[in-house]
């Protein structure tokens, strides 16, 4: 651009470049003398090129103040302590149940190995996270005086120490810096030219496809981020202390675990004060959220982690878990329904016909016999819980033998088995009395569900009631005997052992009420009432409308609140073993009339 200078005939300064002739003119049309445009064209540029130097201010900028509390943990260091959390929270929980049930000290040791195969299990393994973030310390900001001086002996290196530090072929003039040699190491690794064809052949493919407009195609394998605390959650410590039992074979059912965690004898709520402090201050608001549950697990919930441990070990690890300890799991249904040994014989016939399986998870279990071309594998309903399943088949048979439909089955044979079943009158005034005793039972008050009120409490319940709030306000912590609250700001006269011996468990209770009852009688030539057996009603349970009969609706009542299940989950069962067992008899049926034919027919032909 010309000089801002006066025009040598008219003194103006307005001076423009004609884009013709590339002539410089002032505003009057006056030629500016001595300027010349040169314009080189080339066709190869020698070894030389022009490189600006751009001169940076020296100042450094500022960086924003984290107002973040440097005690709490993010990330990668969040998730290694959110484990470490679980797993103490677990080994408190084993020494628990081993204190409660007085398990062998070998079930601490399955639940470890339980644990440490149950991480491996994880969608996102745990990170080494102490290795990681000591390293990150000691590489990026030296804090110890020692390191400092070894970081500054190391950068005050001469030159003739690295001129003896380089090959013999290579000269400090030739090579000239320190990238030149970083060059030739990669040009040398054959791992790192084919990481760049790779990513050659993917950006030129992106090209293309950006090209032609064409959308990215999604990465193979892509899932969606999955939450860490849903597949490691604290009622995944509940759901591997029960695989753990199964292990060691032991009956027991998930509201056994409940009312355990309900009544603050097995840490699950409030964890927080089970964890040291050194834990607890590093834990942020979520992590803390995700350790601290509302309120105890549902038994479906339990049973659905449970059931996919199970099947994870078994696929994964060829760890096989064993089945269930049918026999005295099928009693403690017989008896929580107030039954007798008899119904207990009935209900494992009928299990045999059902084929329950007897597993965590159905894909566990053997596979049915295909006795036609479309059986299935398994069948609907096979994987609720034990428990429920065994309290469904011990209702078809009191169905079967009572009827529950507000009609009498009467025996009219003395080799019926309902012969020794107890008189349908005096079972039913039982399970009315084990309802209303169930429902007045410590584990029922003191449940999260419960609406009762400290007033309506007596003196034994009000003890065993402070004993609870003892626990679960102050902790297993407080609770030695010379640091006991309770006792020493509010005494009670009688002593704290002679209030909680006085009660009987639901068991015992059951078992004194069940020997006052008697036999049923046959009953002979009376055609207007019905055997066992006969007239027997499957109810729909998708019939809103419908209505149950009121014997009907207090055992299942009763079952349900015995299992920890909704009463409509128990209707479904028992109609899905209903038909199924519908469906048997008619094959049955069907293959001895087949028999019966042939034979028939084979007497005919003779």
């Amino acid at each position: 651009m010309a000089p801002r200078r006066k025009c040598m005939v008219c003194g103006s300064q307005q001076w423009r470049k004609e884009p013709a002739t590339g002539l410089v003119v002032c505003s009057e049309g006056h030629i500016l003398q001595n300027y010349r445009n040169e314009t080189n064209e080339t066709q190869e540029l020698g070894p030389h090129q022009l490189h600006r130097r751009t001169i940076k201010s020296g100042r450094k900028a500022r960086e924003r103040e984290s107002k973040a509390d440097p005690e709490l943990y993010h990330g990668a260091r969040a998730r290694y302590l959110y484990l470490q959390c679980l797993q103490l929270l677990l080994r408190k929980q084993a020494a628990a149940l081993i204190r409660a049930w007085q398990l062998p000290p070998e079930f601490e040791i399955i639940c470890r190995d339980l644990w440490a195969l149950h991480l491996n299990l994880l969608p996102f393994l745990p990170p080494p996270e102490p290795l990681l973030h000591q390293q990150a310390v000691n590489s990026h900001s030296p804090s110890k005086p020692e390191e400092i001086k070894k970081s500054a002996r190391a950068s005050t290196v001469t030159d003739d120490e690295k001129e003896e530090d380089l090959p013999e072929n290579i000269t400090p003039d030739s090579s000239g810096t320190d990238s030149s040699e970083e060059v030739d190491e990669l040009q040398d690794d054959p791992e790192m030219d084919e990481l760049l064809r790779i990513l050659s052949e993917s950006s030129s493919s992106e090209e293309e496809n950006e090209r032609s407009g064409q959308p990215r195609p999604k990465p193979e394998g892509g899932k969606r981020n999955v939450n860490m605390f849903v597949h490691n959650g604290p009622a995944s410590n509940i759901a591997l202390l029960m695989v753990a039992c199964w292990m060691l074979r032991l009956p027991i059912t998930y509201m056994d675990l409940v009312r355990l965690i309900e009544g603050y004898k097995l840490p699950y709520l409030e964890p927080l004060r089970h964890l040291p402090g050194s834990m607890a201050r590093h834990l942020t608001k979520h992590t803390v959220q995700a350790l601290s549950p509302p309120h105890a697990p549902r038994p479906q919930v339990l049973h659905g982690l449970s059931a996919r441990l199970a099947r994870k070990l078994r696929t994964v690890h060829k760890v096989r878990t064993p089945e269930l300890n049918a026999a005295p799991m099928l009693w403690r249904v017989v008896r929580a329904l107030g039954g007798t040994p008899v119904l207990y014989d009935l209900s494992k016939t009928v299990a045999h016909v059902l084929s329950l399986p007897l597993t965590l998870h159905h894909s566990l279990a053997p596979r049915l016999a295909h006795l036609e071309i479309d059986d299935p594998d398994s069948h609907k309903y096979d994987d609720v819980p034990p428990e429920l399943a065994l309290l469904a088949t011990a209702i078809i048979v009191l169905k079967m033998a009572y009827g529950l439909d507000g009609k009498a089955r009467v025996p009219k044979t003395a080799i019926d088995p309902a012969c020794a079943l107890p008189r349908m009158k005096e079972y039913l005034t039982l399970i009315q009395e084990m309802k209303e005793a169930h429902a007045n039972s410590k584990k029922v008050l003191f449940s999260a569900s419960s609406e009762m009120s400290a007033l309506d409490l007596d003196d034994g319940m009000l003890a065993e009631y402070l004993d609870l709030c003892e626990r679960a306000l102050l902790g297993q912590e407080l609770l030695r005997p010379d640091q006991r609250v309770l006792d020493e700001y509010f005494p009670l006269s009688p002593g704290r052992g002679e209030l909680e011996s006085c009660g009987e468990t639901e068991e015992e209770w059951a078992e004194a009420g069940q020997r006052g009852l008697a036999a049923g009688v046959p009953v002979e030539g009376r055609a207007e009432t019905h055997e066992p057996g006969q007239a027997y009603a499957i109810y729909r349970t998708r019939d809103v409308l419908g209505s149950l009969p009121d014997e009907y609706e207090m055992v299942i009542g009763h079952g349900a609140g015995w299992v920890g299940v909704e009463a409509e989950m128990v209707l479904s069962v028992v109609e899905r073993y209903e038909r199924r067992l519908s469906g048997w008899w008619e094959r049955v049926r069907r293959e001895e009339g087949t028999e019966v034919r042939r034979r028939v027919e084979k007497g005919a032909a003779a």
